[in-house]
């Protein structure tokens, strides 16, 4: 299936590794010309450099920048204004799910969750949104299946997550004519150095009871599914959809609704 994206270029935050990373792949696959992007480490440019053994040196450059920074942005934006014309696509994949466990985390612990999981994806769209108006181009938030229902996620985490869903709907809805909004929400999801890989590595048994008890397809999403259905939300072949909340999540709330 021919997504009618080569050519494309597309902006991902949250690059550096697990489902940005993947999601970079498969634009790239596509024949889109790619720009991740992460606050700065050895990931980012690992990942820069392994990508680039495999598609065109071209295609792919990564840049540095802290996305809870309203002019750290504009400095971003601007980088890449003077390498290409135009942007097509911008995806917003900063989240940290780390938090407490407390029903009401302390001012401090919700500013920085806040901060990293709904000011990034805000911020990023205030800097982005007007290229994308120009473009005619798509926004797609990650956020999470913690914006769906509680499932005994972070506290903090749920609320920012359930935020950027809400931001990307009432978007939609007011550029309906000109930017196409969407979400995606994945599930558990394991990649090597992430959230779940540390649980796991701190005690097996209870995450694999979890993920037995939880998720009727009894296992974790990988990064390229997800980056499966991010790339088809950004594609030709998704022109009528916008404003809505993609879940991937292996059947995990099927029985909440």
């Amino acid at each position: 299936m021919d997504l009618g994206l080569k050519n494309k270029n597309v902006v991902i935050t949250g690059a550096s590794r697990g489902i940005g990373a993947a999601i970079a792949h498969r634009f790239l696959e596509e024949g889109a010309n790619v720009i991740i992007v992460s606050r700065g480490s050895d990931n980012l440019y690992n990942t820069e450099s392994e990508l680039k053994a495999k598609f065109s040196e071209s295609q792919l450059k990564a840049e540095t920048c802290d996305c809870t920074d309203p002019d750290a942005l504009e400095s971003l934006k601007a980088n890449i204004t003077k390498h290409w014309d135009h942007v097509d696509v911008v995806v917003a994949n900063i989240g940290d799910g780390r938090s407490v466990p407390d029903p009401l985390p302390s001012d401090a612990q919700w500013k920085k969750t806040w901060d990293n999981n709904f000011e990034s994806a805000l911020h990023t769209v205030r800097s982005f949104l007007p290229l994308l108006q120009k473009s005619k181009g798509c926004m797609l938030f990650i956020s999470s299946i913690t914006a769906m229902e509680a499932f005994g996620a972070p506290v903090d985490y749920s609320t920012a997550k359930t935020a950027v869903a809400a931001l990307a709907k009432n978007m939609a809805r007011k550029l309906a004519k000109e930017v196409r909004v969407n979400v995606l929400a994945p599930g558990n999801v394991y990649f090597q150095g992430g959230s779940w890989d540390e649980k796991i590595k701190a005690d097996p048994e209870r995450v694999e009871k979890i993920i037995e008890s939880t998720v009727p397809m009894n296992r974790f999403g990988t990064p390229e599914e997800m980056a499966d259905a991010a790339v088809f939300l950004c594609s030709n072949r998704a022109t009528f959809i916008t404003g809505s909340v993609l879940v991937v999540d292996g059947g995990q709330t099927v029985g909440v609704f």
